[in-house]
């Protein structure tokens, strides 16, 4: 069975997460994803080596094609590494009644530098979140971080997501008061500085971007 994905056109994380997807659904056979830059091509042959999936990349007509191959189709070795995460249950499956990180998001873009740079990157950051298992027990959102909740934000399709997989949303009261949005917020509640901090100490382990 061959299942072929024209990605182009798509920047990271999409071709990996969509690649993962469709792995996901196969016992067997070959997924060619079609890629054009150097990036995508880059992540999908290194998700494939790290899984121990049997993969070639061959180009065509300016395009990168990974070609990954699962199952007894395959040449599959072990994985290059393995996670050890106590999130998963015995199994190996994503335990996701034991989500305990939470992440505090300070500002509406990622990393410093560019500031149209670090949108992108937030936006892929949050689509990433939405495909990631296991989820976070809770996003908390302060300072610029909560015009990303609000009202034309283009984060919200991904938060709502996140929302509905029981991910608790939650922006900062004062900080909503101090950029006049309290009325404007669109997904997650309102929060105070002492749930915050009552989140981020009850949590497993959190971490702020």
């Amino acid at each position: 069975m061959i299942k072929k994905l024209d990605c182009t056109g798509k920047s990271c994380p999409v071709p990996l997460v969509e690649t993962k997807k469709l792995l996901e659904t196969m016992e067997e056979g070959m997924v060619r994803t079609t890629v054009d830059n150097e990036t995508a091509k880059e992540n999908i042959s290194k998700f494939a080596k790290n899984m121990g999936f049997d993969y070639t990349v061959v180009e065509e007509q300016g395009n990168y094609v990974v070609q990954i191959t699962k199952g007894a189709a395959g040449n599959e070795t072990e994985p290059d590494t393995i996670n050890v995460n106590p999130m998963y249950d015995a199994t190996g499956e994503p335990d996701f009644q034991n989500r305990g990180l939470v992440v505090m998001i300070s500002k509406d873009y990622m990393g410093e530098g560019s500031e149209e740079l670090g949108k992108i990157l937030m936006k892929g950051y949050l689509y990433t979140l939405t495909e990631a298992a296991p989820l976070p027990k809770a996003l908390l959102f302060i300072n610029s971080g909560i015009k990303l909740t609000c009202e034309g934000s283009e984060a919200l399709a991904n938060l709502r997501k996140l929302e509905q997989q029981g991910v608790e949303i939650v922006s900062c009261g004062t900080c909503l008061d101090y950029f006049q949005l309290k009325s404007q917020l669109a997904v997650g509640g309102v929060g105070n500085m002492y749930s915050i901090v009552e989140l981020m100490n009850g949590a497993a382990n959190s971490y702020q971007l």
